[in-house]
């Protein structure tokens, strides 16, 4: 059972991380965490760093309460680095990683009404991917993600990656792969983005962040007006927070560089970065800089805001929009071993 933190901050220069929870349950690393029904789905990940077996535990924190649970349907599978998303309100679909021998890019399901794991069909069409971990899905609409970064093995990786569409039927409990025409870099540990666009009609685009030596993001994916119907979740104070953090600090055209298995959120038109693995130096590798990416202004401006506190160094974390909150969920901490139990909010200084 979760217990209550005593008051205290990790802070950075207007912000800190505030503990609100602590559970030996929630202590893991590239595990997927996904809001559903106000609660955390947390599934997988490695539950020590050196391990290459995935946990099979589906855990479910309670953001109100506080509290953690572990699921006990089984089926639940054993995967790390590996991705999620909410479909029909009730479905939780685990999309490819890594099971302790292989990377897949099967689809698996909760079904969060019945409390049971289901291993979905791909259909005859289907045009799967070679296999993926460290990848992202994002949501276009409650049945389509859009699925991009790198395939297959360190043996099989391609000097590019591809776009996948990855359509979703709950009631058939099917799934089929469409490769896009369009390649991007190669990519392995970034985020995506689904942001919009600026302008009196604005439209959408996908941006992949991180995973490779490139600091600017990179478009995979760009609709028009109308064409995407999707309701971000509605976090007005929080935005107002972020603009006012953001009109603290000088802001430039240039992101990080080099970041990979950092956590990303959408809070309105910013993309907040935290954490992650730096590609650009040989020791201390392990981050606990806050990045938010700011789309209100043409062209788009970043602004970074450090952390001294070495104990919020994390990689393989989450971070979960909920109820006007953002939310940090597992990583693993500053030697790169050790899973961290804690459940923090994101609260600001100004």
């Amino acid at each position: 059972m979760a217990v209550a933190v005593p008051p205290g901050r990790a802070a950075g220069s207007g912000w800190a991380w505030r503990p609100v929870a602590r559970d030996a349950l929630l202590a893991r690393a590239f595990h997927s965490c996904t809001e559903l029904r106000g609660r955390f789905y947390l599934v997988g990940g490695l539950l020590a760093g050196g391990t290459r077996e995935p946990s099979s535990d589906t855990v479910v924190f309670d953001p109100a309460r506080g509290q953690a649970v572990r699921l006990g349907s089984r089926g639940s599978p054993p995967r790390s680095h590996h991705d999620a998303a909410p479909v029909g309100g009730r479905w939780l679909c685990v999309v490819g990683g890594w099971d302790g021998s292989h990377r897949l890019a099967t689809v698996t399901a909760l079904d969060t009404e019945r409390g049971v794991w289901e291993a979905w069909t791909a259909t005859p069409g289907d045009c799967p991917p070679a296999g993926l971990s460290s990848h992202t899905c994002t949501r276009i609409s409650d049945r389509e993600l859009q699925v991009a970064g790198r395939e297959g093995g360190i043996h099989t990786q391609r000097r590019y990656g591809s776009i996948y569409t990855l359509r979703l039927d709950p009631s058939a409990r099917t799934y089929c792969y469409k490769q896009e025409g369009c390649h991007i870099a190669s990519r392995s540990g970034h985020c995506a983005a689904l942001l919009q666009t600026p302008g009196p009609h604005p439209g959408h685009q996908l941006l992949l962040i991180g995973g490779c030596n490139l600091a600017e993001p990179e478009v995979a994916g760009h609709w028009s007006h109308g064409k995407i119907k999707e309701e971000p979740p509605v976090a007005p104070h929080l935005m107002e927070q972020l603009a006012r953090l953001v009109s603290s600090g000088q802001g430039s055209q240039k992101g990080p560089h080099g970041l990979r298995h950092h956590s990303c959120s959408v809070v309105g038109p910013f993309a907040v970065l935290f954490g992650g693995e730096t590609l650009t130096r040989a020791r201390d590798t392990i981050c606990n800089d806050l990045y938010i990416y700011d789309t209100r202004t043409s062209p788009p401006l970043w602004f970074h805001f450090p952390c001294a506190d070495r104990g919020m160094k994390r990689v393989g974390h989450r971070t979960c929009l909920w109820n006007d909150q953002l939310y940090l969920v597992g990583g693993f901490g500053e030697d790169g071993r050790t899973a961290s139990p804690q459940v923090c909010i994101l609260d600001f200084l100004i």
